[in-house]
C-alpha cells in the first residue's frame, strides 16, 4: 500500500470531465475535485469501462435489486436491450478494490444514481427513470472493505470525512 502524506480519494472518472458515462459524456468536475487533483490526492476510474465495457454504451440498470444483491450473485445488472452486463460491472467493482487497497483509500466520490457509483440511490431497473433507495455495485463492494462513499452531490461531508482521516 502507497501512503503519502495526504489521503488519496478514489473519484469517479465523469466527475473529473473524463467522457467516460454510459452516453459518452462527462458529468462535471466540482471545484473541490479540481482541487483535490491538483494536489495529487485523486485516483480516477470509471468502473463500467475498466470492467470492459465500451464508451458510449447501452443504459444498465439492476432490476429488482441493488449492488450488493449484484455482489451476492442474487441480481444482475442487465442493459436497456435486455442484455446481462454483470461481469463487467463485477470486474470494474474489483479493480476499484484494488485501487483502494493499493493506495490505503477511505473515502470515494462518486456519480450518484449510477448502478456502479450510486450511494443513496440508484434506478429501479425499469428504464423509466424512476430512482429507488439502494446502492450501486461498487459503491456495495468499497462499502464492504469500510470506504466512505458519497456522491458528488455531498462533497461538503465528503472533504469533512477526508479531513479526519
Amino acid at each position: 500500500m502507497i501512503r503519502s502524506e495526504r489521503p488519496k480519494v478514489l473519484v469517479s472518472a465523469c466527475l473529473l470531465g473524463q467522457p467516460v458515462r454510459y452516453d459518452g459524456r462527462a458529468s462535471g468536475h466540482p471545484d473541490v475535485l479540481q482541487r483535490w487533483q491538483a494536489e495529487g490526492r485523486v485516483v480516477p476510474l470509471c468502473p463500467e469501462v475498466a470492467g470492459g465495457l465500451p464508451t458510449p454504451r447501452p443504459p444498465a440498470e439492476i432490476p429488482g435489486g441493488q449492488g450488493g444483491q449484484v455482489l451476492d450473485g442474487q441480481a444482475r445488472v442487465v442493459t436497456v436491450s435486455g442484455d446481462d452486463v454483470s461481469e463487467a460491472f463485477l470486474a470494474g467493482a474489483r479493480l476499484a478494490l484494488e485501487l483502494v487497497r493499493r493506495h490505503g483509500i477511505r473515502v470515494a466520490v462518486l456519480k450518484s444514481g449510477s448502478p456502479s457509483c450510486g450511494n443513496l440511490q440508484t434506478y429501479d431497473g425499469s428504464f423509466s427513470g424512476v430512482k429507488v433507495a439502494g446502492e450501486g455495485v461498487t459503491t456495495a463492494l468499497l462499502r464492504r472493505e469500510g470506504v466512505q462513499v458519497f456522491s458528488e452531490l455531498e462533497l461538503d461531508d465528503a472533504q469533512r470525512a477526508l479531513a479526519k482521516i
